[in-house]
């Protein structure tokens, strides 16, 4: 990743979005390292989340979401632990979940994996934002902007969680910090 500012069209979820909504269990046998079952796990983020969004995060057939960030309520990930959550939703595409709240298990895989920016934010952005607005996120201004009307909102400090998704998760940070060869 790497990247400080992170531009794209926001999906918008609610509250309590659990790892089941995220990656169903039946996708848990996809293999992340094998390339081809990683761009198949991107292909199912978030299909299991109930038919009242009317909009989905992927199209049929698709492997890249049209949605690079998610806007969530309070206590994303919440659920089970698998490390395929993240990881699904970075093979999708998205760069960055932004909520209220994270469950403390997706936002620790997240920073494992390297896949996904867990930002937090006070302001309630998913009352604010619709699916497919564009926004925009400094995370060295800790800022959100909404590109139509330019209003912009703080987010919470990543602070060394950021150095470590920038090196793509805990092991190829271990290795370029020199701590495992």
């Amino acid at each position: 990743m790497g990247d400080n500012i992170i531009r794209g069209k926001a999906f918008v979820v609610g509250n309590n979005i659990d790892t089941d909504q995220i990656i169903p269990a039946q996708y848990l046998n996809l293999v992340p390292t094998i390339k081809e079952e990683y761009v198949k796990l991107g292909s199912y983020a978030l299909c299991g989340l109930p038919d009242e969004y009317e909009t989905r995060y992927m199209e049929p057939d698709a492997t890249q979401s049209r949605y690079s960030i998610i806007v969530a309520g309070t206590n994303f990930g919440c659920g089970s632990s698998r490390e395929h959550a993240p990881i699904s939703l970075g093979a999708a595409g998205c760069r960055i979940v932004i909520a209220n709240s994270f469950a403390r298990i997706f936002f620790r895989n997240c920073i494992a994996t390297g896949e996904v920016y867990p930002v937090e934010t006070d302001c309630d952005l998913a009352q604010r934002v619709k699916t497919g607005d564009e926004i925009e996120v400094d995370l060295d201004q800790k800022t959100i902007t909404i590109i139509a009307d330019g209003t912009t909102y703080a987010i919470k400090e990543l602070g060394a969680v950021k150095e470590v998704i920038d090196a793509g998760g805990i092991f190829n940070y271990a290795r370029n910090s020199g701590m495992i060869k």
